[in-house]
């Protein structure tokens, strides 16, 4: 894209190279925090441009992307992976992840007692 713009908002930018599915969720990561540029949170109307730092989180996962190229128009993922260099850590293994405890979806919040006893198991300080 030869006349790309030079800034465009964050929220808009990150909806366009595919890295969220909705502009509202993009929006809505910024406004809750998960979306920094160049290491400080931002608003979803913070310009972003070439060079830029952009660390998200997306599904738990931490994503870190460096702007190469600014785009306002959502566009198809061959040319939105050419927008930005992946810098992300590589996720963490399967047997990572169904080794951390889940709690049963519905079980309501969890006793002090259980707390007290994931504290106890994430190596938490005791209060």
């Amino acid at each position: 894209m030869p006349d790309s713009p030079v800034t465009a908002r964050v929220d808009a930018w990150v909806w366009a190279v595919r890295l969220f599915k909705t502009r509202s969720a993009a929006a809505a990561a910024c406004r809750a925090g998960h979306v920094r540029v160049n290491g400080v949170a931002v608003k979803p109307a913070h310009s972003v441009r070439p060079g830029d730092e952009i660390r998200l989180r997306v599904g738990g996962l931490e994503r870190i992307v460096l702007v190469e190229q600014v785009v306002n128009k959502r566009v198809g993922a061959p040319i939105a992976v050419t927008c930005y260099i992946d810098k992300s850590p590589p996720p963490p293994p399967p047997e990572i992840l169904a080794a951390q405890p889940r709690r049963d979806r519905g079980s309501g919040r969890p006793t002090k007692r259980e707390r007290r006893e994931t504290d106890r198991l994430l190596g938490h300080p005791s209060q």
